[in-house]
């Protein structure tokens, strides 16, 4: 079934105005003209899009449902716009990149500088989902780029690559018992309580899925978002916590708290660059990978991208931290 603008239009001005005159009115039509046009798309699909009462029209169920969608068609086709127009202002790309608050938080912000700043033309948008969220996201099309921990969920959608490795580590308040400790086990952590992401977060999955493979529950305290968050409440004594080495060693200089090596196998991550699995990726997308995984591309049958056009400017030679 085909749509044309001006009659999706019309229905929401009418919705709008809650008169049919009123939103003839608004979008320039005769009212018999939107007349015609309303009751052709009612008959098209086959329901009562408005219910005519004595002071004007109101939406029916239907009718909410179509709306709902025409303005998510309006914020889609100016989006669009915007993007489009930015190639006028000299932007030639732009990157939508979802990532997990464990990579935000430890590694990628300096490689998204440096990438930006070799860069300028290309646009960056990021947006922080858990590590499930944003393997769907990317394996839809909604994201170019993912960056998260294991498991990989969409395995036959994705096409992935190791980026960097992180390393969970304990933190406790100041004074804390287990905070004069050289290492732990997690075993040894589950008496007490904890204070951990909110619930979806990969890193809160995986304490759930350790604590139930020992046959212990995990004392779930406090699920908050944010890594500073949880430091706080860590440091007012409300419970222990783990989170990336790096982030509790910035925190660390912030707070009163303490750091333990966790002695864990799975104490260390594997932060993987994911996309949308297909035979030709674009060339933004391909040149943020390689920015980020220099080898992703390299191999007798696929050229790095140093063989690009020039309009592309190359990487740097080397890649901060």
């Amino acid at each position: 079934m085909r749509f044309d603008l001006v009659t999706l239009n019309l229905v929401l001005a009418i919705a709008e105005t809650r008169s049919i005159t009123r939103g003839a009115e608004r979008e320039h039509l005769a009212l018999a003209a939107a007349s015609k046009r309303l009751s052709d798309l009612e008959t098209r699909l086959g329901v009562q899009l408005f219910e005519r009462r004595a002071r004007g029209v109101e939406p029916t169920a239907a009718g909410l449902a179509l709306i709902r969608h025409i303005r998510s068609l309006h914020a889609s086709l100016h989006a669009m716009e915007e993007e489009v127009a930015e190639f006028s202002r000299g932007i030639r790309g732009h990157l939508r990149i979802v990532a997990n608050a464990s990579a935000i938080a430890e590694c990628l912000p300096p490689d998204l500088a440096a990438f930006s700043r070799a860069h300028p033309e290309i646009r960056i948008s990021l947006e922080d989902q858990t590590s499930a969220e944003l393997q769907r996201s990317v394996a839809e099309g909604a994201a170019d780029v993912g960056i998260f921990v294991p498991p990989l969920l969409e395995s036959a959608r994705l096409q992935t690559w190791s980026y960097r490795d992180g390393t969970l580590v304990l933190i406790t308040p100041a004074g804390h018992a287990l905070g004069r400790l050289a290492a732990v086990r997690f075993a040894d952590l589950l008496e007490h309580d904890f204070i951990g992401q909110h619930t979806g977060a990969a890193l809160q999955q995986m304490l759930l899925a350790q604590a139930t493979e020992l046959g212990r529950p995990l004392r779930a305290r406090m699920q908050v978002r944010g890594f500073d968050a949880i430091a706080q409440l860590v440091e007012a004594g409300l419970g222990i916590a783990l989170m990336p080495s790096a982030v509790a060693q910035r925190l660390a200089r912030l707070f009163r708290l303490e750091i333990v090596a966790l002695d864990e196998p799975w104490a260390r991550r594997d932060y993987r660059v994911g996309v949308r699995a297909q035979e030709v990726l674009p060339a933004v997308v391909r040149r943020f990978v390689e920015f980020l995984c220099p080898a992703a591309f390299v191999s007798a049958d696929e050229p790095s991208l140093s063989l690009l056009p020039p309009s592309f400017p190359s990487s740097p030679t080397e890649n901060p931290s």
